[in-house]
């Protein structure tokens, strides 16, 4: 780790790289690592300050997850958040108690703004609480400065300000000031220095890839999406021709796009990019597949088989590169504190077969989605390359309810370019995190031209988001939906019926699949 930055410790929670993202939004380096790390290694780190995560456990089970005590006398400021709060009044001699009912989603609180945790933040609060087990009594010469509305304790701290513990969740953004809550931790408690920005990033990976490659040949995946594009332009800066972009075109990506990101990675960049058509292989290996993890690990796992087919076209290639992102990771279950549940395989994580012929390469696997878009910014792509909605790595397959064949991936490919067409048209595009169709394995029944019909009922998707772990559907106006329901209707041969998705994550995901 860079010495100076703000280590994380990881209990299993789901928002443990949300937190690290919190901290790089203020210009502060910050890396993860698990909750059992020694301290030894911590020392060797010199962090500025530590915090300690959420998670899944509680303090009383068994086999719950422990904090090394020689680190929490180590001479930096420590911050426990949820799981973290708990085990610091636990292990300081306060008092845990599991409860019959715990606190879900937002709950008001009541701070103590005179310390320097909630300076120059309102006595009242809504935060983001997600917990069972409670402080019922704090350790020692310790001091609450929050409390929720139904009384529990929301905020401890002891007396100097150099161990303190929230219950709530700043870093996720339902937490009003949660962002200035963390900044004030940051900067006026632990005095970390602002100097860490995207063009570190870069240098760094940069000179991380060419320690790894040396004078070895690498092949990257791309797919046409931001984070494979970002991931081939990161590389080909790193070793220039010692890398090869390979597109392989699974048969579920949308309408013309093959061809596009060709071009665009080609001309607009010099990426030495080749495509090769292996659609019927997938298609063939997905026929009849209605789960959608299966689905998932099928695509993962051709990928890597077709990558091994084509790689010998290339000489002896020791090397495959993914634009892998920490939401992936996170949401396949393999966090670093190694007790995440798995929402969903994705791809290029849970569908790997374990043994490859490859070295895997992941210059992006630390970053979201916005990080990647600064990432790619400072190398110098085209904003409306950067800008591009996320698309799946497995592609359509995952938009596509059910089994999958190719006129439901037909379709699917006309009616989502329709529909992303009129978001064009209406300027409401760029105003969007990720807008897509689902096409439903359900016929309806309609009237055209005054006959019967009975066709595929298509969903609408358009969700808003900072980082992909929460997200919020778009309310796109009545006259484009409108639009865009005609359209499809009317020009798509299979369609008959449209509906709106207004379902938010959590609950949902923002893909169906």
């Amino acid at each position: 780790m860079k010495t100076n930055g703000v280590m994380i410790l990881d209990f299993g929670s789901q928002y443990t790289k949300l937190i690290a993202r919190r901290v790089r939004e203020e210009n502060i380096y910050s890396e993860i690592f698990p909750y059992n790390i020694s301290i030894d290694e911590i020392v060797e780190s010199n962090p500025t300050a530590i915090i300690l995560s959420g998670g899944p456990s509680s303090v009383f089970e068994d086999g719950a997850l422990k904090i090394n005590p020689q680190i929490l006398k180590y001479n930096v400021p420590i911050l426990g958040i949820c799981y973290g709060l708990q085990l610091l009044v636990h292990t300081f001699g306060g008092d845990v108690q599991t409860k019959k009912t715990g606190e879900y989603g937002l709950s008001k609180i009541f701070i103590d703004n005179s310390h320097e945790m909630f300076s120059n933040i309102p006595k009242e609060i809504d935060t983001w609480m997600s917990h069972m087990d409670q402080v019922t009594k704090i350790p020692s010469n310790w001091k609450i400065i929050a409390r929720s509305s139904n009384e529990i304790i929301g905020a401890v701290s002891n007396e100097d300000s150099t161990r303190m513990g929230l219950q709530f969740h700043p870093e996720v953004i339902h937490t009003e000031y949660g962002k200035e809550i963390l900044r004030n931790f940051l900067i006026k408690i632990a005095k970390c220095k602002t100097d860490w920005n995207a063009n570190n990033y870069v240098r760094e990976q940069i000179i991380k890839i060419k320690e790894q490659v040396r004078d070895d040949k690498l092949i990257i995946g791309v797919s046409g999406g931001v984070d494979s594009t970002v991931a081939a332009a990161l590389i080909h800066k790193s070793i220039g021709d010692q890398s090869t972009a390979v597109l392989i075109d699974h048969g579920l990506m949308r309408k013309n796009e093959a061809e596009t990101c060709v071009t665009a990675l080609n001309k607009g960049l010099g990426v030495n990019i080749h495509c090769f058509n292996e659609s019927e292989i997938f298609l063939s290996k997905l026929e009849g597949i209605k789960d959608p993890e299966e689905k998932r690990k099928i695509i993962g796992n051709q990928f890597i088989k077709s990558f091994e087919k084509i790689s010998k076209k290339f000489g002896d290639i020791k090397f495959l590169a993914q634009g892998t992102l920490y939401p992936d990771v996170i949401e396949s279950g393999f966090g670093i504190g190694g007790k995440s549940h798995t929402i969903k395989s994705h791809h290029n994580v849970g569908g790997l077969p374990e043994n490859m012929n490859f070295k895997l390469i992941e210059p992006l696997r630390d970053l979201f989605k916005d990080e990647v878009r600064k990432v790619g910014i400072e190398l110098g792509l085209p904003p409306e390359l950067v800008q591009r909605h996320p698309f799946p790595g497995p592609g359509l397959a995952v938009r596509i309810v059910g089994k999958i064949t190719k006129e439901r991936v037909r379709i699917l490919q006309e009616a989502d370019k329709i529909f992303i067409d009129i978001l064009h048209e209406d300027n409401l595009y760029d105003d969007i995190w990720q807008a897509f169709a689902v096409l439903i394995p359900i016929k309806t029944v309609g009237v055209m031209g005054d006959q019967r019909t009975y066709e595929n009922l298509l969903a609408l998707r358009a969700v808003n988001s900072v980082d992909g772990m929460t997200a919020d559907w778009f309310k796109i106006p009545d006259i484009t939906l409108a639009k865009a329901s005609n359209k499809i209707v009317n020009n798509v041969k299979g369609v008959n019926r449209v509906v709106y998705d207004i379902t938010s994550k959590p609950p949902g995901t923002i893909e169906w699949e």
